[in-house]
This record gives structure tokens, sequence and C-alpha cells, in this order.
């Protein structure tokens, strides 16, 4: 098959022709049709991503939507009959022809999906939705899994909150908005003068960061008392910003990007929780696989009620025009997700 190869990091990804793998056990193989490209690939390129554990030479990309090639050891069970796990739709549920989409690999020593075919963990799948492309269906693993982990596993979203999400425009901001927006919270983002509209668009309220201070917009839209949930996207000052942002007594910060050293107090003088995500544990230790099967099925299904859907840029890479995608999302000029045809 052909896939891109980095050899180096800091280099550029190389086409080449490299053996198919074969599915084993618990695997099935899937044909890819199209490959998210996030700024997580950019990082792990140019060896600005140690958390990711890669081993050179690597085949980058994280996201995929194809089609089942092939299945593997322990999956011939029968559709409805539970596989391994207890759940049929998780490992016995697939067939050939059936159409995927998944946060499949990447990182650590498992393959990416800059090639033409990826043996993948099969709980690490779900069935692409029926009214999204392949190409917004591979926009949208990493992202929603990120958003989900934050808002609904580590800060229990629920129906009225206020929540407020940092870099609202962005790729997991963009999915955030729409997931709280599902569960019937009143959302509101911070964003650039530039991404406001977006925004706006996506049914949030947007606050411009460069106009507004903290004190500003919670005094404005929470009468100064905090909003229940802070989503930060950012990282850096933003998410010590985050702390001073979080409703008193049991508004709770929860951070994407919580890497570098903060100071706790001011989430502490005001009684908050804290939480972090870190969204490739699972394909890193292989650890709690089968959740993000259950994120995605759910993502299928905000997708076919017509409540999910993601923003792509409006250009067509291959894998031969690699260098241009990444370029696109290394200097944060795409004005929605790159998506890499197969």
């Amino acid at each position: 098959m052909r896939a891109l190869v980095l050899e180096q990091f800091g280099t550029p990804l190389i086409l080449r022709d490299v053996a198919k793998p074969t599915p084993g056990p618990g695997e099935v193989l899937v044909r890819i049709i199209a490959s998210g490209v996030n700024p997580l690939d950019t990082k792990i390129r140019t060896g600005k991503a140690a958390h990711a554990q890669t081993h050179l030479p690597a085949i980058l990309g994280l996201d995929a939507a194809g089609v089942v090639e092939a299945i593997g050891p322990e999956l011939a069970t029968p559709r409805g009959v539970a596989g391994p796990d207890g759940v049929g739709g998780a490992w016995g549920g697939f067939a050939v022809g059936d159409e995927v989409f998944g946060l499949v690999g990447g990182v650590g020593e498992r393959q990416g999906t800059l090639a033409e075919f990826v043996a993948v963990d099969a709980r690490l799948l779900a069935r692409k939705p029926a009214g999204l492309s392949f190409r917004e269906a591979a926009a949208l693993p990493l992202v929603f899994i990120t958003a989900w982990e934050a808002l609904v596993d580590q800060a229990k979203i629920r129906e009225g909150q206020r929540v407020l999400i940092h870099g609202g425009a962005g790729g997991v901001g963009q999915v955030a908005i729409q997931l709280a927006k599902a569960v019937g919270a009143e959302v509101f983002a911070t964003g650039s003068p530039a991404s406001l509209r977006v925004i706006e668009e996506l049914g949030a309220t947007a606050i411009d960061y460069t106009t507004s201070s903290i004190e500003e917009y919670v005094g404005k839209y929470t009468a100064g008392a905090g909003f229940d949930i802070v989503f930060d996207t950012v990282g850096g000052e933003v998410l010590d910003n985050s702390f001073k942002a979080a409703k008193r007594y049991d508004g709770h910060v929860v951070s994407a990007l919580g890497w570098g050293t903060h100071s706790l107090a001011p989430l502490s003088f005001r009684s908050g929780t804290y939480s972090g995500v870190f969204t490739l544990h699972p394909l890193l230790t292989g650890e709690d696989r089968a959740h993000h099967g259950e994120i995605l099925r759910e993502a299928a299904v905000l997708a076919e009620r017509g409540l999910l859907r993601p923003r792509l840029h409006d250009g067509d890479f291959t894998l031969d025009t690699i260098a241009e995608a990444h370029t696109l999302v290394e200097q944060g000029q795409a004005t929605g997700k790159v998506v890499v045809d197969l």
C-alpha cells in the first residue's frame, strides 16, 4: 500500500510503498477514505509532542473514516450476538463493507491514517453516521472525544448550566459548543475578532478576548457569579484565567492543555474544582479503548439528529500534497478542519 512515512522528526513525510497490514486478534482492516489533520499531527512531525511517544519510522495521522476490508480473529461473531466484551456492536458487530470512523493510531507504536489501509482495534471504531460524508466523519474523532471527555466525563455537564469554552472556533471548541448546546446548556465562547462569526453561527454567545477582560465578561454574563463549567482548549495563560471565571463553590474548570505550571490559588479561593483530559491514553496504553468507541457512537447519534456537523476547510488534499495540508494547519490559516482524501 501507499503510505506517508516520517523517518526523522522535523523532516518532510515521504510517500512510500509499504506492506499492507493484516488485522490481528480483535482488529479489523480498514480501507481509509479520508484522514483528518490535527495540530497534534504537525507537532508530532516536528518533534514537539513527546507525550505522543512516537517511535520512528512512523506513519502519522490520528483520525480516519473508511470501509471495513477484512475481519481479524475473535471478531467473527454474527450481528446481534455479543462479542468478547459482551457488546455485539463493539467487537462482534462489524462486517466487511461497514463504513466506520475512529481515532485509531498515529501515536506510540500504532500505525496512523496517512496510508491506504490500517489495522484497527475494533473497540476504537463506530459506524459512520449516514448523514455525514467520509470527509466529515474523519474530521470528528479526536476533537469530539476530547470535548466529550471534558464536558461529559469530567465536568458532568447538565441542561441549563452556563458553559464557557475558550477557543470556541478551534477544532475542539467548535464541537464542544455543539455538544454543550445539544445537552441544553447556555454556551459562551471566546475567540479573536475574526472567529466571532463562526462562534455565533454555532449558537454560542461570542466573546472577543482581545477587548473584554475576564472580570468584564464574567460580570456581564453571570452577574459576577462565574460559569458552571469553563473548558480550556488553549492552555497557558488562558488556563490561569479560567480559574478566575469559575462559579463560586461548584464551578468546574477542565483543560485539554493543562501541561504548564499554574497557580491553583484563584480557583481555590472560589472553592472550585479542576480536572484534565488526556485523549491519547487509550491509544498509548490499550486501556479503556471501548470507551472511545462508545463516545463515537454518541457522536453518530448527535450527527444523525442534526446536532453535530464539523466545519471543513474548503480545499482538497491528498497524500501527494500533505505538506500543504500540514503547513495550513501549522500556520493557523485553515477555515475549518483539514482533511486528506485517500
